[in-house]
């Protein structure tokens, strides 16, 4: 076999559920809390205020169902996977399963950043929202002690100094979830369970009670006019700027690091009691109620607060300080979903990176450490306790705005391979058992795709420049590490050749048709 060839070689699906040592604890309830508990959070608590102010307006709603449609051609396809190959590694499983190993390096890699990064962003959020409860309470902890040192600077690449020391709530919530996720994913699970019980509640407060304040004038116009931001840019479409339907766009770009949620399900698969029924429903089920969510509060905030005023680390909690019969008892309520909220999704993310560090370990492309299952909890003890150590330094020192910008090409690249190796599989892998298809999978599949291609375009260039580096670091590492160690290439798993791979025919005539 050459070299190019051993490149594109693909793992056979029944070998990616050997050697499982993860505890088999999550049943359909649990899995969908795991995509409840990563999908709400800081999509509503945070990124509301800044997409609606920076980009889309009111009709940030547009930008919701934008990404929850592309997220639901998404979903469609990683349910299908999830009950077919259902094991640990999401997307980087898929990919190895379906388009050959170098492809699967590269969805892994980037799940890595996705996951590490948002975990990292996510907990730079709690961090303002925990300042702004404890002012409540007369407690004040330091600007130089509570933000990033480092901000975005005016290159692509580029970051400045603020001035500040560190963001010590960042790493402390961070560390104090990498503990609870060392010691089991039952534990985590029944955590996470209660956290989005609070944190559905207090949307609802917020959605029941907001309705009544809703200023119907702070709509309009729903869809801004275009604002350019470089000098001498006119039209619609120029970039850099705000507002428009190029802003709605950009909007559902930005806001994409909400739908994290159903990807951390299905890296939860090797843990799911009857994964082949639970996994769609889950993940289906997840995502269907958080857009629903979603939609709903932009709508209220919008209508609460003129959009322009919105450009705030907590939006929620900011509109409802506008309403004097709500502040006094609302607010801080919101300030502790909120917390609770975000509190969940580094809860989830963080039981998902480690099992994509593992299952990549599992199959030699990173060291042995990251594979490592603790004797006692059946954890990936060190995947997570690297996990922890890595996102507490970027919460540490960066800043929200990179960070999500970061998550969404990563989260985007993800589910393009994954609704393109839908229809791989259909072709190369026809005989497979398929608990759940895909319906329609020529329309759904490509419409996923196209969907993710169009909101990669629409994310600032500077996001671009920073992925490539994290690619070409990535192939660094594959080349010099995992290429060489790699179990396909030790005769360990057994090798399907790139041109067998297509020899095979559909045996179903609705393959390509229908469900």
């Amino acid at each position: 076999m050459t070299f190019w060839e051993q490149l594109w070689t693909t793992k056979p699906t029944a070998a990616n559920a050997a050697d499982n040592e993860l505890r088999p604890a999550l049943g359909p309830w649990a899995l969908t809390a795991l995509g409840v508990g990563a999908i709400v959070g800081t999509g509503i608590f945070v990124l509301t205020g800044v997409a609606a102010a920076n980009n889309a307006g009111p009709a940030l709603a547009v930008s919701f169902v934008i990404a929850g449609f592309v997220c639901a051609m998404a979903a469609l396809c990683y349910a299908e996977f999830a009950a077919m190959i259902p094991v640990a590694g999401s997307a980087y499983s898929y990919s190895y399963a379906t388009l050959g190993e170098l492809i699967a390096w590269f969805i892994g890699w980037n799940l890595v950043l996705e996951y590490l990064v948002s975990i990292s962003a996510v907990a730079a959020g709690w961090s303002g929202y925990v300042v702004s409860l404890l002012k409540h309470i007369g407690l004040t902890i330091p600007d130089a002690f509570a933000k990033a040192p480092l901000a975005k600077g005016v290159g692509a690449v580029s970051v400045v100094a603020t001035g500040d020391i560190i963001n010590l709530p960042a790493i402390f919530i961070v560390l104090a979830i990498t503990a609870l996720c060392y010691v089991g994913i039952k534990h985590s699970s029944t955590v996470n369970i209660w956290i989005v019980i609070v944190k559905l509640t207090v949307i609802l407060l917020f959605i029941v009670f907001g309705l009544h304040y809703i200023v119907p004038e702070h709509w309009h116009p729903f869809v801004p006019n275009r604002i350019c931001s470089a000098a001498g840019a006119t039209g619609n479409m120029c970039r850099p700027g705000k507002y428009g339907w190029m802003g709605v766009f950009e909007g559902a770009a930005i806001i994409f690091f909400a739908y994290i949620g159903f990807d951390a399900v299905s890296t939860a698969a090797q843990e799911a009691k009857n994964p082949k029924r639970d996994m769609p429903i889950s993940i289906i089920a997840s995502l269907v109620i958080c857009t629903a969510l979603y939609i709903v509060v932009s709508l209220v905030l919008t209508g609460i607060v003129r959009y322009t005023r919105l450009n705030v680390p907590d939006p929620v909690a900011f509109g409802i300080e506008q309403v004097p019969t709500l502040r006094n008892w609302l607010a801080p309520l919101i300030d502790v979903g909120a917390l609770a909220g975000l509190s969940s999704v580094i809860l989830v993310v963080m039981i998902g990176q480690p099992r994509i560090f593992y299952v990549m370990s599992r199959d030699g492309l990173l060291p042995p450490a990251f594979g490592r299952v603790h004797p006692r909890f059946q954890t990936p003890h060190v995947a997570t306790v690297i996990t922890g150590i890595v996102a507490a330094i970027g919460a540490g020192l960066l800043p929200i705005d990179i960070l999500a910008e970061l998550t969404n090409i990563g989260t985007l690249l993800a589910f393009l391979v994954v609704c393109i190796a839908v229809q791989v599989l259909r072709h190369t892998h026809p005989e497979l058992s398929r608990p759940f298809r895909v319906p329609y999978p020529w329309i759904t599949c490509t419409i996923g795709a196209i969907g993710c291609v169009v909101l990669i375009l629409s994310l600032p260039h500077s996001t671009w420049w920073r992925a490539v580096i994290w690619t070409l670091i990535g192939l660094v590492i594959y080349f010099g590490y995992g290429f060489r160690h790699s179990r396909l290439r030790k005769g360990k798993v057994q090798l399907a050749r790139p041109a067998e791979r297509w020899k095979a025919k559909s045996t179903r005539p609705n393959d390509k048709t229908g469900p």
